[in-house]
């Protein structure tokens, strides 16, 4: 049912295109491109997981790794472009409390409604939470630090890169260690994809044009986001922490709520915490040295705001996770921090 939706959702890529041409409003666009993304970040997921399938567990497990996030690497890299380095900052804090807050919460409140008490495995749980706190660390850590830096913008840009390279090398032994042992914080049940129904040929091709499809939205997406912001009236902080995440993950999010309805929680969790520590650890840290190619130079250094709802989300999902089982109460829980959260961002003044 998800995925026919998703599909229909491909009707507006033609309307978005068309829009952009026609000279149409920037509300109008930026609507219509974000709506446009979804469908196209789907079949990037779904063209990597096919070949992931092909390639077996360890392959496939590294392109899930690698490719997960594309969708958002790639409108990050436009508004890098742009200049807007407080909207890609917010994306970044925004997607990793989306998985953790929104995608985890709605997993665990529609799976216990349907199964009651459902259980996973514990020590693997412990894995990723404690990977979960230290990834938020690692974000923490530059942000508290540079204000004694700040007036040496040098050094500032040198602590953060230093940072994320020890953040890469730290998700490369992650990466590793699951393709080692198949039981890491990245780990997945084998590919979400449970058949063949693509050929190789296919797979890319899609690949390529989804991919290509997403770049030129993303790039007329990040061109509206000023305009939109004037005329709605929001910041560029909201947009970022609600309405970008959303709209690049929001397939591998409805992927992990069906999983989780179909009691299969312990993917849905990989689903989920993985994808957080992916934008954590390999993601953000990307960008910094991305940013380089460019004028505008992106720092690890986020808002006390975005930090307080980074430390908090890390934590309340850790702490349902621990004890390798969770009630649907536990999964409104963290829909009612994310709520709040939402609501903080919103009224937050730009």
């Amino acid at each position: 049912m998800f995925k026919r939706i998703i599909y229909g959702l491909l009707v507006f890529v033609p309307a978005a295109i068309v829009a952009e041409l026609m000279g149409a409003s920037p509300t109008v666009v930026f609507i219509l491109s974000a709506v446009a993304i979804i469908p196209l970040a789907d079949l990037i997921g779904e063209a990597t997981e096919e070949l992931a399938s092909r390639t077996g567990p360890r392959v496939g497990g590294l392109l899930n790794a690698t490719l997960g996030n594309a969708a958002e690497v790639i409108i990050a890299i436009f508004a890098i472009r742009e200049g807007l380095l407080d909207l890609v900052k917010a994306s970044i804090t925004g997607s990793i409390l989306g998985n953790l807050l929104l995608v985890l919460g709605l997993s665990v409140l529609l799976g216990g409604l349907r199964n009651g008490i459902q259980t996973f495995d514990r020590r693997q749980a412990a894995l990723n939470g404690t990977m979960l706190m230290l990834a938020v660390s690692a974000l923490v850590i530059p942000s508290l630090f540079s204000r004694a830096i700040e007036p040496d913008f040098v050094a500032e840009r040198a602590f953060s890169e230093s940072v994320a390279i020890v953040m890469i090398a730290l998700y490369g032994l992650s990466v590793f260690y699951y393709l080692t042992t198949q039981k890491g914080p990245l780990a997945r049940e084998a590919a979400v994809v449970e058949e063949d129904h693509w050929s190789v040929r296919r797979s890319l091709i899609t690949l390529g044009l989804a991919t290509a499809g997403v770049a030129f939205l993303s790039e007329v997406l990040v061109g509206a986001v000023e305009p939109v912001v004037e005329t709605l009236g929001l910041t560029e902080f909201f947009v970022g922490i609600i309405i970008i995440p959303i709209v690049g993950n929001v397939a591998e999010h409805l992927v992990a709520v069906e999983v989780a309805i179909k009691n299969r929680m312990e993917l849905s969790l990989s689903v989920s915490l993985g994808s957080s520590l992916q934008i954590a650890l390999f993601v953000a840290p990307l960008l910094v040295f991305i940013s380089l190619l460019f004028d505008d130079t992106l720092l690890l250094i986020f808002t006390d705001f975005e930090l307080i709802a980074l430390f908090s989300a890390s934590l309340i999902a850790a702490l349902v996770a621990l004890d390798g089982e969770s009630n649907w109460l536990e999964g409104a829980q963290l829909l009612a921090v994310y709520l709040i959260i939402g609501l903080a961002f919103f009224f937050l003044p730009s």
